[in-house]
């Protein structure tokens, strides 16, 4: 009978883990594309926080700010809300983000979001991704490297909107203006094909930056993918008065392109 009851409390407690257990949280934002050739078609921009490669379940989240940069000038973005299943077939509702970008003129754009720090109670923490994504309009390229002040940031050491599938990505993580070594750099790919890991070590891959900073990773097929790199952000005060971790993250969006085919695109 002992024997049975260490069986059991075994099993649950393996289930209660196995529950528990969570995967990358990622602020996404996909723009319909970040090559911008029209001036007629605003740009559509979506955010939402998630787990990427499994495809949810999605989470609530609230942007805090959000901006978009040109040539050392900052625009405030406007978001619009909707709501969405936070899991397929769910009745829980969450929101994601849409906005409209009038790139109608030459320019390197970088947009971020700021969002409101989201407690994870499986971690005992709270998260808060400082998230970004670069355009190109109309074949302006200069400025892409160029940090824009976030508290903790990723730079693109590559053009981060001309990657071809099997490129090499390569970023530094900066916080406060400062490389960061030693970091952790969590990587997904946005997964709206349904695709299955076999295994779950591979749903979310981990570079870690260097002495100054620096990371790579090649990307392995076409689609957009996401860095993470996971920061200390000290503690933050939570709903109920006590002191929480923060944990701060730089989050950049890049997509790569499929191989051309011989005779077209």
């Amino acid at each position: 009978m002992l024997k049975i009851l260490k069986n059991v409390i075994l099993s649950t407690s393996i289930v209660m883990l196995s529950a528990t257990f969570s995967y990358a949280h990622f602020v996404v934002l996909k723009p319909d594309t970040e090559n911008v050739v029209d001036k007629k078609k605003p740009v559509r921009v979506e955010a939402l926080f998630t787990h990427p490669m499994e495809g949810g379940p999605h989470m609530d989240f609230k942007i805090k700010k959000s901006e978009l940069f040109e040539e050392g000038k900052r625009y405030p973005v406007e978001w619009k809300v909707e709501y969405i299943p936070s899991s397929k077939g769910s009745n829980k509702k969450v929101p994601k983000y849409v906005t409209n970008l009038s790139l109608n003129k030459p320019g390197l754009y970088q947009l971020y979001v700021d969002p409101e720090p989201y407690f994870e109670p499986a971690e005992g923490k709270y998260i808060q991704q400082i998230t970004k994504v670069v355009f190109s309009a109309f074949g302006k390229e200069g400025g892409w490297d160029e940090p824009i002040g976030l508290k903790v940031e990723i730079i693109p050491l590559v053009k981060p909107f001309a990657l071809w599938e099997g490129n090499l990505f390569k970023g530094r993580v900066l916080v406060d203006g400062k490389p960061a070594a030693n970091v952790e750099v969590e990587v997904e790919y946005l997964n709206t094909q349904g695709f299955k890991a076999p295994y779950d070590s591979l749903i979310t891959q981990v570079v870690k930056t260097d002495e100054n900073g620096y990371f790579e990773y090649t990307l392995p097929w076409e689609g957009w993918w996401g860095f993470s790199a996971i920061t200390d952000g000290g503690t933050i005060k939570g709903d109920d008065g006590k002191e929480y971790p923060l944990e701060l993250d730089a989050v950049i969006w890049v997509k790569a392109y499929p191989k051309p085919k011989k005779g077209g695109k």
